[in-house]
């Protein structure tokens, strides 16, 4: 519901209104199902996602107080794949440790 105003402060258009919500929901629905998926073949996954969330949180707080040119884009996208990154490789790291060997198991 929000997005329906936002996208009007940038046009007026209304085929650009609904194609734009449109794509919007249906990425946002592909990337629930993405993230409900890899939920289950990385399990730490949840707190990276956690961290990232926090962290778009506290970016999106101190905008209203700090330079808005403060913090990059390139630094926020390297933050948010960088925290992304750390789980998945901990869940593997995780995962491969607490996989029994078949040679060890006589």
């Amino acid at each position: 519901m929000d997005s329906i105003p936002a996208i009007f402060a940038i046009t007026t258009d209304p085929y650009i209104v609904y194609t734009s919500n449109i794509f919007a929901i249906l990425g946002l629905r592909a990337m629930y199902f993405l993230l409900s998926a890899a939920m289950y073949r990385f399990e730490y996954l949840k707190f990276s996602v956690s961290a990232i969330l926090v962290f778009i949180g506290a970016k999106v707080l101190l905008e209203h107080w700090v330079d808005k040119d403060m913090i990059s884009e390139l630094a926020s996208f390297s933050t948010i794949m960088g925290l992304l990154a750390m789980g998945i490789i901990y869940s593997l790291m995780k995962t491969s440790k607490s996989t029994p060997n078949p040679k060890t198991s006589d």
